[in-house]
């Protein structure tokens, strides 16, 4: 398994918007194409897109980014869009997303990283804890999780 930078490897952007795209279909397909473009060339350390890759085929995504839409702007930096293939579920391939996301948080000099969802069970085997709802603009609300760098 590898995981890809977009931002170090920007070879990868289209193949990461489209598998971003295909893997969240409930999402504008702009909102993703606009992000990773404008990531590459950011001038603060986030936002950041990676794709976890098997030999050369893409099978999972997340990003690490200041917000991900939900009230608690206080809190950041955010892992969102985490996501397996379902063929590859059920062996912690998403924990390497998550430790890679981890690792550039601390690495940018965040102490914690915080996750909005509605799972509940699957974060707190990698140390995630609850920490209460957050609110969404259209209205939904999630769980907010918290994890110490």
């Amino acid at each position: 398994m590898k995981i890809v930078s977009i931002r170090k490897n920007p070879e990868y952007k289209d193949e990461a918007i489209a598998y971003f795209q295909k893997s969240w279909p409930d999402v504008l397909p702009i909102i993703y194409e606009d992000c990773i473009n404008h990531s590459i060339t950011a001038k603060n350390k986030l936002p950041q897109w990676y794709l976890l890759l098997n030999d050369e085929n893409i099978i999972g995504c997340a990003g690490l980014i200041t917000n991900d839409f939900i009230s608690r702007g206080d809190l950041y930096p955010w892992i969102n869009a985490l996501f397996i293939d379902k063929m590859y579920r059920g062996n912690a391939y998403g924990s390497l997303l998550i430790e890679y996301a981890k690792a550039d948080a601390k690495e940018a000099g965040f102490e914690y990283l915080y996750l909005c969802t509605e799972h509940i069970g699957y974060y707190e085997k990698y140390g995630f804890e609850y920490i209460g709802k957050g609110y969404h603009p259209w209205g939904g609300e999630s769980r907010i999780y918290e994890i110490y760098l």
